[in-house]
């Protein structure tokens, strides 16, 4: 008796393992298809929005006065929301960055203000009218001519994308005249009246470079709908490699894109005569929602769950990292929440202007600005721990 006893508590454990192997696996295949779900919903936010920037630029263009300028900057930062967030869908091959991606063409920095127009010098002067005012050399602009100027010749002659139009936005963002206000550049709505040298072709360009974003957004949206080709050839992976893509693009974006190339590279430079050159929207002066935004990202991959512009939450934390996790490893899912959580935190505290504080600390002084790069470096820690957890490897350096 005591050996049949044996041999049914044998067989209990064995079906009990079994039962929960299966339960991983389906979870497994649930979190990559949710993370697609996620994928697509922030591209199509991102789209949406932009087609309303593209909308309240046409407006400025068509009828340039000092409420349509105002609408437009308006339409420029809620662009940024949702598209700040799709930042955690890089670094791993994707639609976005692989060998033919359109992350250049949207998202390029730091931009060269002279490529695109003109600047003014210390005295008030003009200095250089770039691109817009040389009819010499480019006598049309329109998509086609000014896609192909994109960073030809240097990789900050960037000429399309979401900062050309911050910067035909706002203008250049002066430090020392506008830093305390962090009001960004000092752009008049006049430069788009007859008023203005190049009013006409300073319209043009704009107009098509919001054309291009909605264009390059819809491109990226086709791409992870049900059907779309990336979605399709991602969704057939073996969940275990598509999950170790997942892991890999958020964390080199927490350790070594955010922390690094966008704010600790910023802070270590902070005692040159322009930190503006390595402040992601510096004209706009936006840059803390860059942070912010980017950091929600990878918190949302995690977590397993998009709220878009609308406040519609999109996803199933039940089918997250988070839950898979925790079926596999209680205390490594703990110490990867309590990351994100504090992650949140720090750069949610970082003060603002960002061009303005990041002058004031130290890599030493261990301000706000450090301690949120200290945060997202730990949490790039805890997301290549939490591949481990899994029985994957992934690495959360910037790929060569």
């Amino acid at each position: 008796m005591k050996h049949l006893t044996y041999l049914l508590m044998g067989a209990l454990v064995t079906l009990s393992a079994c039962t929960k192997e299966k339960k991983i696996k389906t979870l497994k295949d649930e979190v990559v298809t949710n993370y697609a779900d996620l994928v697509y919903a922030s591209y199509e936010d991102s789209y949406d929005k932009a087609v309303e920037l593209k909308t309240a630029v046409n407006t400025l263009v068509a009828t340039p006065t000092q409420t349509n300028f105002n609408a437009a900057k308006t339409a420029w930062k809620a662009a940024r929301e949702p598209y700040g967030q799709t930042e955690a869908y890089r670094f791993y091959d994707g639609p976005i960055d692989d060998a033919d991606g359109p992350e250049g063409d949207l998202n390029a920095w730091p931009l060269d203000e002279n490529y695109i127009d003109y600047v003014r010098d210390g005295s008030g002067g003009t200095v250089n009218n770039g691109i817009i005012g040389d009819v010499t050399n480019h006598p049309i602009i329109n998509k086609t001519t000014i896609a192909a100027l994109n960073e030809k010749g240097g990789e900050k002659n960037i000429s399309i994308g979401y900062h050309a139009i911050e910067f035909l936005l706002w203008g250049q963002d002066h430090l020392d005249v506008n830093v305390n206000a962090g009001q960004g550049g000092d752009r008049l709505y006049t430069d788009y009246t007859s008023t203005a040298a190049n009013y006409q072709r300073r319209g043009e360009y704009i107009n098509a470079c919001a054309e291009l974003l909605v264009e390059t957004l819809a491109e990226l949206k086709a791409e992870w709908a049900d059907g779309g080709s990336y979605r399709t050839s991602f969704l057939a992976l073996d969940a275990d490699e598509a999950i170790t893509k997942i892991l890999a693009g958020i964390g080199i974006l927490s350790k070594s894109e955010l922390a690094g190339e966008r704010m600790f590279v910023a802070l270590e430079a902070n005692a040159a005569d322009n930190p503006q050159e390595d402040e992601h929207s510096c004209f706009a002066d936006n840059t803390h929602r860059d942070i912010i935004t980017n950091a929600q990202g990878i918190n949302n991959v995690l977590a397993g769950v998009y709220v878009n512009s609308a406040g519609t939450t999109i996803g199933d934390a039940d089918k997250s990292i988070l839950k898979l996790l925790e079926e596999i490893d209680e205390d490594q899912a703990a110490s990867l929440s309590a990351a994100m959580a504090d992650a949140m935190t720090k750069v949610n505290a970082i003060p603002t202007p960002f061009d303005k504080y990041v002058t004031e600390e130290t890599v030493s002084s261990n301000g706000p600005i450090l301690q949120a790069i200290n945060a997202l470096r730990t949490q790039g820690d805890n997301i290549a721990e939490t591949a481990t957890a899994l029985g994957l490897t992934i690495s959360t350096d910037l790929p060569e």
